[in-house]
């Protein structure tokens, strides 16, 4: 019996399965509400890379990749630049990255379209400078549609946001694999090439959580996934062969590293990686972000501003307030209930509950501009934050789950409790994706540019060069904090 084009082979393991599944998928097996979802998702994509292109942060990262790298084909948005397909890969991931405004995985966290579009774009520009005919936006949106199903998948076998609890920054680790796969079904690869590109991608994935403390590299680490997915994949179509049976290899295998001291039984779940191929859509998942910062601080968010709606006059003077605690699951406590000190840098600021909660009392919102450097170091926000405590509550089963107490100098306490950020329940619709990418780009691009790149990328399916798409996103772009 063969099975159907978008299911998965019998008889082959998790990793062949997989890759017979890319190598099969056709644009007519992807149900029409996917695709019109993943062209609203690249379009919040390519929001945040405008908007990061010029914060002070990616310069800084721009400056040194241009000083070591040499002039090449492919395009560094927001520059007049052009570089290798890897390092463009790394940069332009970089600013997607920039802001922690970008999509997330609510069941297995990683921001795909980091990972995807800069190596996705990358490998249609090489391929057609190399001489070949250009790709189209079929192909393009196909492409994108495989690599958001391949690193949830990946990490639904490793528990998910537990990777963040062992201190693994989960899309780093997952998105290896994503870049890869994404990368090989625009390129056409066979089967057996598609499984060494992810052979060679996978043993090149890691990252580590503490990077989010302050340092630059957390904005650049998904950008390793990029660039090292859109390595593995040129190398494969180049011949060159990587590991097999990646995932389930039982001795140095993906899956058996990475779920070492997982304190879970099985240690990993490998059938997570083929369950429903073609059948549940895991961009369906995928939700984006409406505040500046990083996912696990949404839910803070969303429970100051219900109570300073609910208890205005009791929020109005904040020299008041005398404690907050905010409760919340051990990821989202381990990711960012951790104690801030002053100084912070605007990463710091982004992943810590403690100083957004802070933000939100003060400026009743959670934009880039309140991360602006002028505004870090404000005393009335550290006030705050010192009177915050956050806690890891068991009884809050649900990750995205929180309850926030807020005291008052008379004693009186105030209380709400949030099962999930309004990003993830209900999550942001396709209207809502198109007024945050009108809204923020219109900062920082003209508007005959912004209304261009709207058009092209809800049109995808008609576009026959892809690279004309890329063209808008070159040139300068403004620094939305300066």
């Amino acid at each position: 019996m063969v099975s159907p084009p978008n299911q998965p082979s019998s008889g082959e393991g998790a990793t062949k399965q997989l890759c017979s599944w890319i190598n099969r998928l056709s644009l007519d097996d992807v149900p029409e509400q996917v695709k019109t979802r993943a062209k609203y998702l690249i379009l919040d994509g390519l929001c945040c890379a405008l908007v990061g292109a010029h914060l002070p942060w990616v310069e800084k990262a721009t400056k040194a990749v241009f000083a070591m790298e040499p002039a090449g084909d492919c395009l560094v948005w927001g520059y007049d630049k052009k570089v290798g397909a890897l390092p463009a890969a790394l940069i332009n991931s970089t600013e997607i990255q920039s802001f922690e405004m970008d999509d997330w995985h609510a069941l297995a966290p990683l921001h795909s379209n980091s990972i995807l579009l800069p190596a996705i774009f990358a490998a249609a520009r090489q391929r057609k400078a190399n001489g070949s005919a250009p790709l189209g936006g079929k192909s393009f949106l196909l492409a994108t549609i495989t690599g958001y199903e391949i690193g949830p998948r990946v990490g639904l076998c490793l528990y998910g946001s537990h990777m963040l609890t062992r201190g693994w920054h989960s899309g780093t680790t997952f998105g290896h694999a994503a870049s890869a796969g994404a990368v090989s079904k625009l390129l056409g690869l066979e089967k057996d090439s598609i499984e060494d590109a992810l052979g060679i991608a996978c043993t090149q994935a890691c990252g580590l959580m503490s990077a989010q403390f302050g340092s630059d590299v957390k904005r650049m680490q998904h950008g390793f996934a990029s660039r090292n997915g859109l390595f593995a994949a040129l190398m494969a179509e180049g011949g060159y062969t990587g590991i097999k049976n990646v995932f389930e290899e039982p001795y140095g295998g993906y899956l058996a590293v990475f779920g070492q001291g997982s304190g879970k039984e099985p240690p990993y779940l490998v059938d997570e990686l083929t369950k429903g191929l073609g059948q549940t859509w895991q961009s369906d998942f995928i939700r984006v972000k409406s505040h500046a910062s990083m996912a696990g601080t949404h839910g803070t968010i969303d429970t100051i501003e219900a109570l300073q709606k609910k208890y205005g006059d009791k929020l109005s003077d904040l020299k008041n307030i005398t404690s907050i605690e905010i409760e919340m699951s051990e990821a989202a406590f381990k990711h960012g209930g951790w104690k801030a000190h002053r100084p912070l840098t605007a990463l710091g600021a982004q992943m810590s509950c403690a100083y957004v909660a802070a933000v939100q009392l003060v400026d009743g919102q959670v934009t880039p501009h309140e991360f602006h450097q002028d505004l870090l170091d404000r005393d009335i926000i550290w006030e705050l934050v010192n009177k915050t405590e956050c806690f890891h509550t068991p009884q809050l089963g649900e990750k995205y789950e929180q309850r926030v107490t807020v005291t008052v100098a008379n004693g009186d306490s105030i209380t709400e409790t949030l099962r999930a950020p309004r990003d993830v329940d209900p999550g942001l619709s396709n209207e809502d994706i198109l007024d945050k990418f009108r809204r923020y780009t219109s900062e920082v691009i003209d508007d005959q540019r912004r209304d261009m790149i709207e058009k092209l990328v809800l049109g995808l399916e008609d576009i026959e060069d892809i690279c004309a798409l890329e063209d808008l996103l070159a040139g300068p772009t403004l620094n939305p904090i300066a």
